[in-house]
């Protein structure tokens, strides 16, 4: 007779015990196992794509990233980490014949260049300047490399800091960078001599040789200061070997990032069309290389273009752009009546491109909500993937995740919104969860079809293993949904905007996946202003966490490094318009606030200062609402130390602990 097999009750659930806790979750910890890939470059013949992968460092005393080179092959399973140092390597360039590897390196100290055979062997440095170098390109024979760097300190200057007596003056005394050759005389490897190109109370910021190697052209500001590239920007020409510059294109707005024609005759650029648009506005422009008027081109659908380059037969460009939720690459004719092609998957995710139209290959990174960035090829003018060439990610197995969908939903005044809802991981139809607001940053941010495993402020996927929804709307004002629409919020900060975010809220209410007892928000920077903004105007939800928020526009103008950024979305100067400035500022409805809110800001932040988050915390704590102020040590605007990134997630999910239940 057969015997059953009666297992005690208790034992049942030990057993099951054990196995959920075994189960892989998504921890901080383990987000951080998703390393960030960048800056692919193809080799001449299109057989090899270089790449950048950055790895936390976390051990003992150190928390920072590292950056190493690898060469993958587009047609074997060919792999490999190119550079091993203690210090980081990055941005790699092929060289016009496929010999080197050119890459910069802080090896040596600063930032140098430096260059290794394809099939390996020593790294040869090829630059040792003081302030180092910022960008870099080969001449089209492969005999020099063009780069920028920034004017040294003078000797007086030097002994000052030393001596500890040295002051700075604000707007004063700028350290402009400036373009300089170096020639590689492989005849005498010992004689690398770096040969000066430009001069003068200018600030190149992006530059492109000439296909007969006789010309430089670059666009500049007339001073290094990042609020400058919203609102100017001009292009130049000058000699390759030194000499006269001549200007190409001089007006107002900025002009910028231009790219000479395979044919060398035109010289295409991005530009706001010849007059400031701080808002956000980048198309599409070509201007013969003798000079004369720009000519538009096409607009592209979101009209903010990263414009790449050219394709070989000078009939078109390649852009990367944000539509909608995705990133893709673009290719736009010349011809005003030719067609704009999608080169590269029309979901998801595709960054860091580089392009080979004459032999036909094109590289990026690309990620989805459910797969991890790796480095992809596809033909040129075929948007479906070819080959994965990567394998970063490849050994980790990927705990369950929370299913994320794209969302869209009708705002109060009509306009059509979209955005991405994350469901809990373990989510069961019919049940509802706790709800997480997370608006991004900008305005002009815009949430994509990303990996939501990866380390970032928000971790999406912990928050989703705790029984959040997470919700995240593109509101007006946001990029990827065309000029108009990113223009929708001018002077209207936190109103047609508001509309839109609690619009999304409700839109999950309705769905019966979210319990409105039970919701939080949050948001770094734009995000931040727009959660500080919620919880003066409405107390439906429990909790908030600020991240370097900015509750006060008048203080923001005057303190911020981008004020023309602000001051172009407020429609002018708070002097002569202080109840715009005060009508879209927390700070003046801070008597309204109720909802236990933290503030979460970088010590060393310029973009939105650390008073800023001080103002709201001093302001809540004053008025007795409940608040907890995070100050992350060392940070700019936003984390850049991998344990204070890791530490981010948890601190807000602690406060959220606090003021909701995740359990129904």
């Amino acid at each position: 007779m057969k015997k059953t097999l009666i297992i005690p009750i208790f034992t049942v659930f030990f057993l099951n015990a054990i196995a959920q806790e075994s189960e892989l979750k998504w921890t901080p910890e383990f987000c951080m196992n998703f390393k960030s890939i960048n800056s692919t470059s193809l080799s001449p013949d299109g057989q090899h794509v270089a790449y950048v992968v950055r790895t936390p460092v976390m051990d003992g005393e150190k928390s920072e990233y590292l950056q190493q080179v690898w060469v993958a092959s587009v047609k074997d399973q060919m792999n490999v980490e190119y550079t091993k140092a203690d210090k980081s390597s990055f941005a790699p360039a092929f060289s016009p014949n496929g010999e080197y590897l050119a890459f910069l390196s802080a090896r040596s100290g600063k930032n140098q260049i430096w260059r290794m055979r394809l099939m390996g062997g020593e790294a040869e440095q090829l630059t040792d300047v003081k302030k180092g170098v910022g960008r870099f390109q080969w001449s089209p024979d492969g005999q020099r490399i063009a780069f920028t760097s920034a004017d040294p300190d003078s000797e007086e200057e030097e002994k000052a800091r030393k001596e500890k007596r040295a002051v700075i003056v604000v707007d004063q005394n700028f350290k402009y960078n400036h373009l300089y050759t170096v020639a590689m005389n492989d005849d005498h490897p010992e004689k690398k001599k770096i040969k000066r190109i430009t001069a003068g109370n200018f600030h190149v910021t992006n530059f492109d040789w000439a296909p007969n190697g006789q010309t430089i052209v670059f666009s500049y500001n007339v001073d290094p200061k990042l609020n400058t590239n919203f609102i100017a920007g001009d292009i130049a020409l000058v000699p390759a070997d030194s000499g006269q510059v001549k200007q190409l294109v001089n007006r107002p707005g900025p002009d910028t990032n231009p790219k000479f024609s395979p044919d060398g005759r035109s010289i295409a650029f991005a530009s706001s069309g010849g007059q400031p648009e701080p808002i956000g506005l980048m198309d599409l422009y070509i201007v013969d290389v003798e000079g004369g008027s720009p000519t538009a081109l096409k607009h592209t659908p979101n009209r903010s273009v990263g414009l790449m380059g050219w394709a070989h037969d000078s009939k078109s460009l390649i852009v990367s752009e944000a539509i909608r939720t995705n990133r893709v690459a673009l290719q736009v004719p010349i011809d005003p009546q030719g067609e704009t092609v999608v080169l590269t998957p029309d979901t998801g995710a595709s960054s860091s491109i580089d392009f080979n139209s004459e032999k036909d290959v094109i590289a990026y990174v690309y990620q989805t909500v459910d797969q991890p960035a790796e480095v992809y090829v596809s033909s040129f003018g075929n948007k479906d993937i070819r080959a994965k060439v990567s394998a970063i990610h490849s050994d980790i197995e990927l705990p369950k995740m929370g299913k994320t969908d794209v969302l869209q939903w009708r705002s109060k005044d009509g306009l059509e919104i979209e955005g991405l809802i994350t469901y809990p991981v373990h989510y069961e139809k019919g049940k509802k969860y706790p709800v997480i607001l997370q608006i991004h940053g900008g305005p002009a941010g815009v949430f994509s079809e990303t990996f939501t495993g990866a380390p970032a402020i928000y971790m999406t996927q912990y928050f989703a293993e705790r029984g959040f929804v997470v919700v995240r709307p593109n509101p007006r004002g946001s990029t990827g949904y065309g000029r108009e629409f990113r223009y929708a919020n001018f002077k209207d900060w936190g109103y047609g905007d508001y509309e839109d975010v609690m619009s999304g809220v409700d839109k999950v209410l309705e769905m019966g996946i979210g319990d409105e007892d039970r919701m939080a928000v949050m948001g770094w920077s734009y995000g931040g202003y727009m959660t500080s903004f919620l919880v003066t105007k409405t107390n439906r939800f429990k909790a908030a966490s600020m991240g370097a928020g900015l509750p006060n526009l008048v203080s923001m103008t005057t303190t911020t490094d981008i004020p023309d950024y602000l001051v172009g979305h407020m429609g002018g100067e708070f002097w002569d318009d202080y109840d715009t400035f005060e009508k879209h500022s927390a700070m003046y409805r801070i008597s309204n606030v109720v909802t236990p809110t933290q503030v979460i800001h970088g010590e060393k932040d310029l973009r939105v200062p650390f008073t800023q988050g001080q103002e709201f915390y001093v302001a809540l704590k004053r008025r007795g609402v409940d608040t907890e102020m995070l100050v992350l040590p060392r940070t700019p605007h936003g984390p850049r130390e991998p344990k204070l990134l890791m530490a981010v997630s948890p601190r807000i999910l602690s406060w959220f602990d606090k003021y909701i239940n995740t359990k129904p």
